[in-house]
């Protein structure tokens, strides 16, 4: 009886550290996107498409990490529905040598993954959705101080923080 009491004890355990190990396996792999989607923001807004390309290509291959396998219904859903869009306007930011034509996918590469942000809410740090009335287009940033992705040096204070997406626990 003793070691029948013990075994259960044990698949317990070792399912609740299981369960915490998928679980952080995701929030990083999710986190590891939003890294590289900020280091592409940060390129346009110093208007360095070289920076944005290479931020690009991390943001594709971090895409691939990212195991559904380990989702809920509700994000599963929200993953069927954007992945493939990010992937796409990843990489033709990745592609191009054009910073007009990075910064045009880049605007559905903001929505597509603020969307994703939205439903899976696991983001490590504060972030803040802004926009750019001259643009028509928000983004997603780290930082409640405006760095405009869509001008750059231009036009670098361009814009107003809409919406406070809070960190996760």
């Amino acid at each position: 009886m003793k070691t029948i009491r013990y075994f259960l004890a044990l698949l317990v355990v070792t399912t609740a550290i299981h369960s915490f190990a998928s679980a952080a396996d995701l929030k990083s792999s999710i986190n590891a996107v939003l890294k590289s989607y900020l280091d592409i923001k940060n390129a346009l807004a110093a208007d360095n498409g070289k920076a944005a390309n290479d931020a690009a290509k991390q943001f594709t291959s971090a895409l691939k990490e990212v195991p559904a396998d380990q989702m809920d219904d509700r994000q599963k859903g929200a993953w069927e529905k954007y992945a493939e869009k990010l992937r796409y306007d990843g990489e033709h930011i990745s592609e191009s040598d054009q910073i007009a034509h990075q910064r045009e996918h880049f605007g559905s590469l903001s929505a597509n993954l603020l969307a994703v942000l939205k439903v899976f809410k696991d983001n490590d740090t504060v972030l803040y959705q802004q926009y750019c009335p001259m643009a028509k287009k928000s983004w997603i940033s780290e930082s409640a101080t405006i760095k405009n992705p869509y001008y750059g040096k231009a036009m670098p204070e361009c814009g107003v923080t809409k919406e406070t997406l809070k960190a996760a626990n």
